[in-house]
């Protein structure tokens, strides 16, 4: 036993998330763009600098699609909370080879968007008065997906799609979760224990979640062996989380498949920072590889970015 005191987590004061006032509801939510219409802006761009690289990332990316190759997109919580997810459920019907890599607010939001669709509270309002981060209802659905990846032994993604496929809740097409599932394509979690809000419940299992997210990283790290000989790997505004792991499975898929090099890698963010263009855009470039960091907000870039995709591999 420890010598230390441990917060009662069985005594927090909870509330229900239809009580809670939500910034982002699938209203609000972003629509795939119609055929033809992100060329015409692509090809009306200059030919200098960034323009230049995003033709490229672009190109790389359709070239992935008409060899069948993999792509993986890895992404922060944000781009949920600013209404991509429609937009990332379109490429993934137009494209089944892409792999969804998040953090565990990725999943939190997605869970959220499924089950009630909204997401995305008010931190400082809530914070006043202890109740950020309290709602009840998310946290049992993250201990439903924790044990539904424990008796399957499955990753915390399938997890999630597994309990969404079987409760069928209203906004389900807007789930990543969901979608990846139906789809087939992997859609994996990282966590890391004490940044989500799911943490400060009772409900709680860190054991469970570590066993679930470290099978994530193991199927991570296959379809990063997947990405040589043209296959192409971007983030989108993961500061530390998806970099850091990106790594780790890069140099995990080297070393069982000394074969890989020659693939792409991107970084799309509002703000450059080190590990995203170090990790994911820098180092991979030693295996052969290109990279191209884009710098924009993600409710314009991304939307333009995978509609230009396919109309060019179209």
């Amino acid at each position: 036993m420890s010598k230390f005191e441990k917060a009662d987590l069985s005594k927090v004061k909870r509330y229900s998330i239809r009580e809670r006032q939500n910034r982002v509801t699938t209203e609000l939510f972003g629509k795939p763009l119609g055929d033809g219409s992100a060329t015409q802006l692509i090809e009306s761009l200059h030919g200098f600098l960034k323009a230049n690289d995003l033709r490229s990332l672009i190109a790389a990316c359709s070239d992935a699609i008409k060899n069948n190759r993999r792509i993986i997109l890895m992404s922060g919580a944000h781009t949920l909370k600013v209404g991509l997810s429609p937009i990332f459920v379109d490429f993934l019907n137009f494209y089944k080879k892409v792999h969804f890599a998040t953090n565990g607010a990725g999943l939190i939001h997605d869970l959220e968007i499924a089950f009630f669709g909204s997401t995305s509270e008010d931190v400082e309002e809530n914070l006043k008065d202890g109740s950020f981060g309290m709602v009840e209802e998310t946290a049992k659905l993250f201990s439903d997906v924790l044990s539904i990846a424990d008796s399957r032994r499955v990753g915390l993604g399938e997890a999630a799609g597994i309990l969404i496929d079987r409760e069928k809740p209203r906004f389900a097409e807007h789930s990543i979760a969901y979608n990846w599932y139906q789809m087939d394509a992997p859609y994996t979690v990282h966590v890391s224990i004490g940044t989500d809000i799911v943490c400060q419940h009772p409900e709680y299992d860190g054991a469970k979640v570590g066993q679930a997210s470290h099978d994530d990283f193991r199927i991570f790290c296959h379809s990063v062996g997947q990405i040589g000989n043209g296959g192409v790997a971007v983030n989108i505004g993961s500061a530390v989380m998806m970099p850091e792991v990106f790594l780790k499975a890069l140099s995990v898929a080297k070393n069982l498949h000394p074969e890989l090099n020659e693939f792409t890698t991107g970084n799309f963010d509002m703000i450059q920072h080190y590990r995203p263009n170090v990790n994911v855009v820098g180092r991979p470039q030693v295996l052969g590889g290109k990279g191209y960091s884009i710098t924009g907000h993600h409710e314009i870039m991304i939307p333009l970015f995978l509609a230009a995709v396919k109309d060019s591999a179209t």
